[in-house]
């Protein structure tokens, strides 16, 4: 190894650091599709207990010396120590049980916890390769499996549940509520990862990719996917207006592709759901939609019975998050004898969506960045802003990196994506796969500029002073 450089060795142990987040990152991936083929429910919870485990056990073995490295770290603990405190906080006051504090915090923080794990490893060229490797195996088995459900399902192999059957096309996430969305997005996500990435890869193979997967978008039914993807697009080109050229670039390629897309709703079948949407009426000031997206907003402050619930909202779990939602319903039978609490505003919310003709998750009021108000109050949302500000400043200097990120934000004025593990942690592998790559490429310029020095170095020296280094270096 070339003196100079930041890099150690992966940590020893029973387990190679790589290979724990691997795991971690199994373990959540892979859950819905276990518990579909007979495993017990509470197998969708052991991820919160691997993931935060094999960060901690990572950080204990870590060896990292760059100091900017360790400064992005302290800010995340500090972040996530932060939201813990609000969290608990709110759970006093609003009287919520302790595993709504863990529950909601993990749901939150999971990501963040996994990310900070993969900025901690200090991975090889080959580690990298090899985990890379793996997360995209997982990804394009994903894939696969969502197609082959299309093809299962329509033959009568596979039986539908209550859903539709374009609801059914989930891929690993199978049987799950809004498995399909989440799904295509997942899919969506890797898919441009490999694209940009697989430089190596023949145009051919990367275009299937892309193919694929937005086949498997669109016989999911998947609409709202693009949309988020569109609007994410436009903001990454509002981000990029400094660059002026590199804008007009996106600008470009963006009205192409978004006339293209126009054209094919009016005339390709398969793009024909979206027309669902194009309905003016629902979203003015007093349009249907405009009510029942925006009813949380109103409903849930009847419900405060101090001035601090505007700051620490209505406790964990207690309003339309992912787990007052669905989770403390869903798993009732495991999550009450430990504690759990529910509040009446969650069932209020859900009497204004059930039986409303915009059923689809596009309209829901039950969306993450409410979630994360209503539950925790605005230091709650300012909390977990602050966790993003720092991946978009320090973790996010290429537009793969803010896309996704984007993504996740705007996902996160739709439904509860933002809190749904499988997909979050997928963007926090793929966040910080960007960031391995960013590290082992400016370890390469390094080592390169310092073979060359010393190539520059060792012309002026005589062939004695050359035999004599080399014997010098021979007795160290």
């Amino acid at each position: 190894m070339v003196a100079g450089t930041n890099y150690q060795p992966q940590g020893g142990g029973i387990v190679k650091g790589s290979t724990l987040i691997l795991i971690a990152f199994a373990a959540t991936f892979f859950p819905r599709l276990l518990n579909s083929i007979g495993f017990p429910p509470a197998i969708n919870f052991v991820h919160f207990a691997i993931v935060p485990l094999a960060c901690v056990i990572v950080l204990f073995q870590t060896r990292v010396k760059d100091k900017r490295q360790i400064t992005i770290a302290d800010s995340l603990l500090g972040g996530l120590f932060a939201l813990f405190a609000i969290t608990t906080a709110s759970a006093i006051l609003n009287g919520a049980g302790v595993i709504n504090v863990v529950l909601d915090f993990l749901l939150l923080t999971e990501p963040f916890i996994l990310l900070l794990a993969i900025m901690a490893v200090p991975i090889s060229e080959g580690y990298f390769k090899q985990f890379r490797k793996w997360l995209l195996g997982f990804a394009f088995a994903h894939l696969f499996l969502a197609l082959a459900q299309k093809v299962l399902l329509s033959v009568g192999i596979l039986r539908h549940t209550r859903l539709t059957m374009e609801d059914n096309i989930q891929g690993v996430f199978y049987l799950s509520s809004g498995g399909h969305v989440v799904g295509a997005t997942v899919s969506l996500c890797f898919c441009l990862y490999y694209f940009v990435s697989a430089k190596k890869a023949p145009m051919w193979l990367r275009a299937s990719v892309c193919f694929a997967t937005l086949m498997q978008i669109l016989l999911a039914d998947a609409k709202q996917v693009i949309l988020v993807a569109i609007v994410a697009w436009i903001l990454l080109i509002l981000s990029r207006f400094k660059n002026i050229g590199v804008a007009l670039q996106y600008i470009i390629v963006a009205a192409v592709l978004l006339s293209i897309f126009w054209w094919c709703i009016q005339n390709v079948e398969l793009f024909k759901a979206y027309k669902t949407w194009i309905r003016p009426e629902i979203y003015g000031p007093d349009g249907d939609a405009t009510i029942l997206k925006s009813g949380p907003l109103w409903i849930i402050p009847t419900y405060y019975e101090s001035v601090l619930n505007w700051f620490l909202g209505l406790g964990p779990g207690h309003s339309i998050g992912r787990l007052g939602g669905w989770m403390l319903k869903d798993y009732q039978s495991l999550l009450e004898p430990l504690g759990a609490t529910t509040h009446p505003v969650t069932d209020v919310i859900w009497a204004t969506w059930n039986g409303n003709y915009l059923d689809s998750s596009m309209f829901s009021p039950f969306w993450g960045w409410a979630g994360v108000w209503g539950d925790l109050g605005y230091l709650g949302l300012a909390a977990y802003m602050y966790l993003w500000i720092i991946v978009w400043t320090r973790l996010c200097p290429d537009d793969f990196s803010r896309f996704i990120v984007l993504n996740v934000l705007v996902n996160g004025l739709i439904f509860t994506l933002m809190e749904e593990p499988g997909f979050m942690l997928s963007v926090a592998a793929l966040l910080g796969l960007q960031w391995q790559e960013r590290q082992l490429a400016q370890q390469r310029r390094h080592r390169e500029k310092l073979v060359a020095y010393a190539m520059q170095a060792t012309s002026y020296l005589s062939h004695d002073d050359l035999l004599y280094l080399n014997e010098l270096q021979q007795r160290e």
